[in-house]
């Protein structure tokens, strides 16, 4: 699974014109997955997510997490983020998993996330043409994969 965090002071998604999915300050969360990853990348990279040290603190260092802030997490599944470049200049997906796989182990991701919070997470609609607006904090744009653990 790869990941794309970006501490966001407001995101929104939309999906024909209507919000699906909206926050305050927390963390947009785009999710990439592909057919090798496994309920242990889930629960692993959920808790990365909800425990991220990345929110300011008092003396203005980011040693806060989303929940020590009680910001909220946007979930956005985005297969674009399994891209191959290596070959010409259209990029391959061929990593990416296809929905039969990927839908579950997104809505586990949903479940997860929103235990690991400790409150509903908002989301985009998988395998939609989403519009995502957002307004980065910092900015801030971490990028983890679940299987280099990094």
């Amino acid at each position: 699974m790869r990941i794309v965090i970006q501490r966001v002071s407001e995101a929104s998604v939309m999906v024909d014109e209507k919000i699906t999915g909206a926050i305050g300050a927390g963390l947009l969360v785009l999710m990439g997955v592909e057919d090798a990853d496994t309920d242990a990348d889930l629960t692993w990279l959920s808790n990365k997510i909800t425990s991220l040290r990345i929110f300011n603190d008092e003396n203005g260092v980011m040693n806060l997490g989303v929940k020590d802030v009680g910001g909220d997490i946007l979930l956005v599944s985005q297969f674009t983020l399994h891209a191959s470049t290596k070959k010409g200049n259209r990029p391959s997906y061929i990593r990416a998993s296809r929905p039969d796989f990927a839908i579950p182990l997104y809505e586990k991701m949903i479940r997860q996330l929103e235990m690991d919070l400790g409150k509903k997470i908002q989301t985009g609609v998988f395998g939609a043409d989403m519009k995502v607006r957002l307004l980065n904090d910092g900015p801030v744009t971490i990028v983890i994969d679940s299987k280099s653990k990094e």
